[in-house]
């Protein structure tokens, strides 16, 4: 896709890669994965449920900011995210979906529009793209953009707070740094609350329920060169094993590296 993958130029150049490439995966002509490409715009994760779960959710994410940061909640019903993009529609702005049924994935699709209700309300989750750009700045080397893959992404031993019948384990995203570069990448994802912030554990897998690097939970195995530790970011994939646990009757979910491209920068997110 030429012209798909931006850079950190002025924020109408960068608006226009993030349009243009909505629209592709609108008109189903882009079904890969998000990561990488328009850069400097902020990416989500999504969940979609009926109306009667939307306060338990949301009361569930303000609980669990770490793995949850809600940067963006519809009306029931209504598709449209404002504050994230004015012609935003999730019922087909993101390239691959989760159908969940009594907690159970059922199926894969690239347009929910023959699953929406009336009663459906969508929730958009900050996305670690966004602190990865500010990484990618400050010269630090993202190893799974380095092999073109996923983030190396585990399920912990490590709680939420429940709401209603939303709890669970937290699920992580993982990026190996050498210790001196391990700190800078605190430091900086740090500044960045909406979008997972700063890591919630880093050495030792073992301490947070991990038991077996080399076999993430999702994505390929991860490449830990030597004198580098693991870092563990909470992850907007915990929904989804929290909706597994919850079984509510229906929901929909982004599929891991699918994720809704914004109109929102990714320096409006920083908190310097």
């Amino acid at each position: 896709m030429d012209g798909m993958i931006g850079g950190s130029g002025d924020r109408e150049a960068m608006l226009q890669v993030a349009r243009e490439l909505r629209g592709e995966i609108r008109a189903g002509r882009w079904l890969d994965r998000t990561t990488g490409m328009a850069r400097g715009m902020v990416q989500g994760n999504l969940v979609v449920l009926p109306s009667e779960y939307a306060a338990d959710f949301q009361k569930f994410c303000e609980r669990n900011p770490k793995p949850c940061p809600l940067i963006g909640m519809t009306k029931p019903g209504d598709p449209g995210v404002p504050v994230l993009g004015d012609d935003i529609d999730l019922r087909t702005d993101l390239s691959c979906y989760r159908v969940f049924e009594n907690g159970t994935a059922t199926g894969e699709v690239s347009d929910i529009s023959r699953y929406w209700r009336d009663d459906m309300v969508g929730f958009v989750l900050g996305c670690s793209y966004s602190f990865e750009e500010a990484l990618m700045q400050d010269g630090l080397i993202i190893r799974h953009l380095e092999k073109g893959t996923k983030a190396y992404v585990y399920l912990t031993n490590v709680p939420t707070e429940p709401s209603g019948p939303f709890s669970g384990p937290t699920i992580v995203s993982m990026r190996p740094f050498t210790p001196p570069d391990a700190i800078r990448a605190i430091e900086i994802t740090s500044r960045f609350p909406d979008v997972h912030g700063a890591p919630i554990h880093f050495g030792d897998p073992s301490m947070i329920g991990i038991e077996d690097i080399a076999n993430p939970y999702s994505g390929q195995p991860p490449e830990i060169r030597p004198g580098e530790v693991p870092v563990f970011w909470a992850c907007g994939v915990t929904p989804q094993i929290v909706l597994e646990e919850a079984k509510v009757p229906f929901a929909i979910t982004h599929k891991p590296g699918h994720m809704l491209v914004t109109d929102r920068l990714n320096a409006e997110f920083s908190t310097t």
